[in-house]
């Protein structure tokens, strides 16, 4: 007997795996250059003053400071104050 399971059951039985996407570094947070902000799928976050976007819209530190998010124009934006 084969002990593997026939094929209609098996199928659409696989999942990815967590892509870990979210805010790292949350509003208040000190951050150095090079950290990672926010990792995400589009723009839900936007950057602002200090803070660069990648290829993938992971948002990054390009600058030393305190994160803060705030809202402009209806868009969420992360930016890095002088802490």
């Amino acid at each position: 007997m084969a002990h593997t399971k026939a094929q209609g059951s098996v199928k659409g039985n696989r999942d990815s795996r967590a892509k870990r996407l979210g805010v790292k570094i949350y509003g208040g947070g000190k951050a150095i250059v090079g950290n990672i902000l926010v990792r995400q799928k589009g723009t839900k976050y936007h950057p602002g003053d200090g803070v660069g976007m990648g290829k993938d819209f992971t948002l990054y530190a390009i600058r030393d400071g305190i994160v803060n998010f705030k809202t402009k124009l209806g868009k969420e934006v992360v930016e890095i104050t002088n802490g």
